[in-house]
């Protein structure tokens, strides 16, 4: 049951570590492995390493390992002799193991920010002192690094060993750093036994002292004197040496030269280093020396000449007196590279459809490739409540990095889905601690609260709430002891309540039990083992008691001066147990309890030590800063009740409080946009406040420009003002640009300029007009506020242009004019631009110019008639003219026409056809010249029968043998022409009408009596008829007189005839006796035939209808052909309305 410390000692490859046994004997355990060494009282052995180096412990999952630490980064093994070997221990001076390398061995000190452990020590004293060859090219700037992650370089492969170190090697080197520093600071280092001889040649091989590197049997005590003692004795053997080593360094005293590195194969991230051996003189003589007896030490600085130089690489070989000496600075210039892939982009902003984006990047020229320069992005157009996911990639003149580790957000406008049950983080007898986490998939910048709900067993009253508000944990209290309550929880954003999460169940702590009866021995006491018995307390606390605890402590005599701690050995339910494994002859006290009663002794507290330095939490924004910090290191032994913020525009100026509270966050209001501030912290307990934190220097975000000032304007003429305006404060952000806005009225300006100048020129302004305009400054944080209206009126000019001519129609002229001389035109009138207009220059023609009044028309007379004119004007006032409107044509008309010459070309008894002038006898529709006929009426006026382009007219519905009385005008767009002469026409008279078919009686044998109806006289004037007859084809008159019937006589029998009759009209004029004949009668057939009367007289209407049947079948001939023409031409007419017009 002794639990002993044990101590696990590392030796790594190529090393060797020497103990002392406990029967005296000496053991070399070479590397790798891994020795176990056990210290009963829990200290540790002291452990001896070479010089420059120092022992290290460190606890990892409560085994305690050694490590050997360099003594400082400028410590050079060449430079210092090895330490007095331990007494008893030949082999580990001369004993070289074959896994060693030969020496030597360039030793490389830790470099900064690598992050891994050096190598363990190797003794390279050992080494031959004639070796003649040191390695001393550098391989790159990447080699050497890694060439500081070993320790060896084998002379078989000619490069180094890798070690590779993980993350935690790393946290773990710069641990042990940090406890070195502290260490030297507190004069740690001063110990002589870990400090180097002066003397690299002088060692005294011989040692009295009785120190072993290891664990010694008469050290199992306390081992306080023998610890002093041998202090002591290490001490003596280099302070004796200290006069006679720096004696003989004074004979070793060169010059070194060495000469200027070459540098070679420079890449983007590597370079190959060499140089030549250095030449070293003394008292004016030139020596060479081997590789071996030089240490070579590269720095390099990224800064300049004058910068701080870092070394990068060192390589020893053997210890050398020679001064060191510092070769010329050579410069050289790594090649380009792609940039480093960046971090994921972060999410600064979202809204229901879009994602504002930032990523950081390294500052340099970069060129315009997907998104741009910027290192922020605004995602529009997006759905609201959707998971988005996305990566970035950097790019420059080199090439295009790889992307980024893919991130996911997701856009507002959901309620937040149900969180996860509440988890317990300690339970207490009258309390429980509850935690939990937001809901899945929601931002960290959401703003969430939480209501908690809680049932107690068996209360019947349900869910009550007992937590509302945004912390994700709550402490509940005056609960009941041992008791089970069930718990659920609901998450509140803008949008609304979730779900309840599940519902879980948690109890509270059953109470300490009171304390037990006094433990009793049962049985007989036995040298190892005795069996002890107890009886349960009579308070259980609320529940079975589950468990005992038996603990006890151990005297030993003679080996510790005070007692032990107290040990569990049983944790049950029963109550008897058998301890054994005890030794005979100890005393030992045991107790029994189920909660062991605790005292606390509480010091007087002190204020809290300082706080670390606030930082910024989250985004910054331009007007508020949100600040975070954690509690101070030190507490004082109190609790800090609260915190106070101090904020100053800079170090130097007056502090004001901003915040004081409790808790570990605030956000600070009211400051202004691309601003710094400086905080301070300092935190207070029950006893008072502490010092303050280190200065914080935080920037609020860049915020739109501030407000412009009303801009300056100056007019350069009536229609050109300038305008400049001054540039506001840019709030941390570079203005962009500027919006300069213009307008006539004070509340309806638009933008006329955007860009980055601070002054325009706004051209093309109305004369005598008022106008406002006013400015703002844009940049990448938004749009600044617009600044006072500036107001400006232009100087009065001359008029403007004459926006409206026109020319008057005839319809619209008031009074008639001749508009083949004259032209009326009309406008309206223009702006005055500030001085009243006092007339008006009309220009036409050949620039012949008229000087009007303030008229708005005017008639222009005198012109040639049928002629074009060009015609514009200009408005003039008190400063001159103004502008000439636009031209407009304008032609005078031409003159009225003559009236033709009248003629009649056919007479006719009712009709009398006219024509006139020389043209075709139908109108054309561009012909200009109408005409106008005129016929006298029977009361002596004359009136209008016809008015056309027409050179033809036909009058009818006269009466005949009467004159009738023509006149005739002409006119056109130009006028009407004067009336023509009066021209007289007299109808024909009118011949008798058409008679009917003559009848035809048989007398006798070969005589005929041929008749026909009478005709009335016409107008006094007689009748005549004429009667003709035809055997064949020609008609032959056989009679004319004024008779009604004529007998033929001598004609053939059977033979067929045919007869017509016509009448006429006889009548006396100036001339003479005329004779107007009418048209032929249709003919009559009848036959000589010998028959009788009767046979003769019935054959008359049997030819009498023959002939009308003949008749009507021409008749109907004559309709079917009519027809058949007129559907021929209308298929011809849509033929071509369809496939040759369209």
């Amino acid at each position: 049951f002794l639990n002993s410390a044990v101590i696990l000692v590392q030796v790594n490859p190529g090393e060797t570590f020497t103990i002392t046994t406990e029967d005296g004997h000496i053991q070399c355990i070479q590397g790798p492995a891994h020795v176990p060494m056990m210290s009963p009282n829990g200290s540790m052995p002291p452990i001896f390493v070479p010089p420059g180096y120092v022992s290290q412990v460190v606890e990892e999952n409560g085994v305690r390992k050694v490590v050997v630490l360099p003594h400082s980064a400028e410590f050079h093994p060449s430079m210092h002799p090895p330490p007095h070997p331990p007494p008893h221990v030949p082999h580990y001076m001369h004993h070289h193991h074959a896994l060693l390398p030969h020496p030597p061995h360039p030793v490389y000190p830790p470099v900064p920010g690598t992050g891994e452990l050096p190598p363990q020590f190797i003794h390279q004293w050992f080494s031959e002192l004639n070796q003649k060859k040191a390695t001393t090219n550098v391989k790159s700037i990447w080699d050497q690094k890694q060439c500081f992650l070993c320790f060896l370089e084998p002379r078989s492969h000619g490069r180094t060993n890798f070690i590779q170190r993980d993350e935690r090697s790393l946290k773990m080197q710069e641990h042990l750093k940090k406890r070195l520093k502290d260490r030297q600071a507190s004069g740690h280092t001063n110990n002589k036994l870990n400090s180097p001889p002066s003397s690299p040649h002088k060692v005294n091989n011989s040692s009295s002292a009785a120190v072993q590197n290891g664990n010694g049997k008469g050290q199992q005590g306390t081992g306080g004197p023998l610890k002093q003692k041998q202090i002591g004795k290490a001490k003596g053997c280099p302070d004796a040496e200290m006069g006679e080593s720096d004696t003989e360094s004074k004979k070793y005293d060169t010059h070194l030269s060495i000469g200027k590195p070459v540098v070679s194969d420079i890449q983007a991230r590597s370079a190959v280093l060499s140089w030549n051996l250095p030449v070293s003189s003394q008292n004016g003589e030139s020596h060479s020396h081997s590789p071996a007896a030089f240490t070579f030490e590269v720095a390099i600085s990224n800064s300049g000449k004058n910068g701080k130089f870092k070394s990068v690489y060192v390589v020893s070989a053997t210890s050398s007196s020679i001064k060191e000496s510092v070769s010329e600075l050579v410069s050289f210039t790594t090649e380009s590279c792609e940039p480093d892939c960046p971090a994921a982009p972060k999410l600064i902003n979202r809204t229901k459809n879009s994602l504002s984006l930032q990523w950081k990047g390294k500052n340099g020229p970069f060129k315009e490739c997907y998104y741009g320069h910027l290192k922020q992005y605004k995602l529009t157009k997006l759905s609201p409540s959707t998971k988005y996911s996305l990566r970035l990639a950097a790019k420059n003149d080199i090439g295009m990095s790889g992307f980024s580790e893919t991130v996911t957000y997701y856009t507002a406008g959901m309620v937040p889905p149900a969180p996860p049950p509440p988890v317990l983080v300690e339970a207490g007898v009258t309390w429980l601690a509850l935690q939990w986490s937001p809901p899945s998939g929601v931002s960290s910048e959401d703003s969430l609260t939480y209501t908690l709900d809680v049932e107690e067993e068996g209360s019947g009253y349900g869910f009550q709430p007992q937590y509302n508000g945004d912390e994700l944990s709550c402490t509940l209290r005056n609960l009941r002891r041992s008791t089970s309550y069930k718990f659920r929880l609901f998450a509140y954003n803008s949008e609304g309540k979730s779900s309840p999460s599940e519902v879980v169940e948690h109890s509270t702590n059953p109470d300490k039990p009171g304390p037990p009866s006094k433990p009793t021995t049962k049985g007989k006491i036995h040298s190892h083992s005795v069996k002890v018995a107890w009886e349960p307390p009579k308070d259980n606390g609320g529940s079975d008691i589950v468990d005992f605890c038996k603990s006890f402590a151990v005297y030993r005599m003679g080996f510790f001066a005070a007692g032990s701690k107290w040990d569990t050995i049983y944790s049950g339910s029963q109550r008897e147990h058998v301890c054994d494994h005890l030794k005979p002859g100890t005393s030992y006290r045991m107790r029994v309890h189920c909660a062991s009663d605790i005292l606390t002794v509480t010091t007087s507290a002190v204020p809290p030590g300082p706080c670390p330095t606030p930082c910024l939490a989250g985004k910054a924004k331009p007007k508020e800063i949100t600040l975070q910090w954690g509690p101070p290191p030190v507490d004082g032994g109190s609790d800090i009740t609260e915190y106070v913020i101090e904020m100053a525009n800079s170090e130097q100026e007056e502090r004001r409080q901003v915040y004081q509270g409790a808790a570990p966050e605030c956000t600070v209001s009211n400051l202004l946009p691309g601003r710094t501030y400086c905080f301070w912290l300092r935190a207070a307990n029950r006893v008072g406040f502490g010092p303050h934190s280190d200065r914080a220097e935080i920037s609020t975000a860049p915020g739109p420009p501030d407000q412009c000032c009303k801009p300056a304007i100056t007019c350069k003429n009536a229609t050109c003002v300038a305008v400049s305006w001054e540039s506001p404060a840019c709030n941390g952000a570079e203005i962009s640009e500027y919006r300069l806005e213009w307008g006539q009225v004070e509340g309806s300006m638009h933008v006329i300029y955007t860009g980055p100048c601070q002054s325009y020129e706004v051209k093309g302004l109305t004369p005598a007009t008022t106008y406002y305009c006013r400015v703002q400054a844009v940049n990448v944080a938004g749009v600044g506020l617009f600044g006072e209206t500036g107001v400006v009126t232009t100087p009065a000019s001359v008029p403007a242009a004459v926006s409206v001519l026109q020319l008057l129609e005839e319809d619209q002229m008031e009074v008639s004019l001749p508009l083949s001389t004259c032209l009326a035109i009309q406008w309206e009138e223009p702006c005055c631009h500030g001085a009243e207009i006092t007339g008006y220059n009309i220009e036409y023609g050949e620039k012949q110019l008229v000087t009007v009044g303030r008229n708005t028309s005017h008639i222009l007379e005198n012109l040639l008639p049928d002629t074009l004119y060009r015609v514009r004007i200009q408005a003039i006032n008190s400063f001159g003219v103004g502008p000439f409107s636009h031209s407009i044509k304008a032609k005078t008309k031409p003159l009225p026409p003559d009236p033709p010459h009248l003629e009649c070309v056919v007479f006719s008894y009712q009709s009398l056809k006219l024509k006139w002038g020389e043209g075709p006898s139908r109108a054309l529709i561009t012909n200009p010249t109408q005409f106008n006929l005129q016929m006298e009426d029977r009361f002596g006026r004359f009136v209008t029968v016809y008015s056309g382009p027409c050179h033809t007219y036909k009058v009818q519905r006269l009466s005949e043998s009467t004159t009738y009385y023509f006149k005739i005008q002409a006119y056109n767009d130009a006028g009407e022409g004067e009336f023509s002469d009066v021209y007289a026409f007299t109808t024909t008279k009118s011949p008798p009408a058409s008679l009917k078919a003559p009848k035809a009686n048989q007398l006798e044998e070969n005589t005929y009596e041929i008749t026909w109806e009478p005709l009335q006289p016409m107008k006094g004037d007689s009748i005549v008829y004429i009667l003709q007859l035809a055997a064949g084809r020609e008609f032959d008159q056989v009679y004319k007189g004024p008779e009604t019937s004529f007998r033929l006589t001598g004609l053939q029998t059977n033979c067929e005839y045919r007869i017509r009759v016509c009448a006429g009209r006889q009548s006396q004029d100036a001339a003479g006796s005329q004779e107007l004949y009418g048209p032929y009668s249709p003919s009559a057939v009848f036959s000589s035939q010998k028959q009788e009367l009767e046979s003769q007289c019935a054959a008359v209407p049997t030819e009498l209808a023959d002939s009308k049947k003949t008749l009507h079948e021409e008749r109907f001939i004559a309709i079917v052909l009519l027809c058949g023409f007129a559907v021929v031409a209308i298929l011809f007419a849509v033929v071509i309305q369809y496939f040759v017009i369209k």
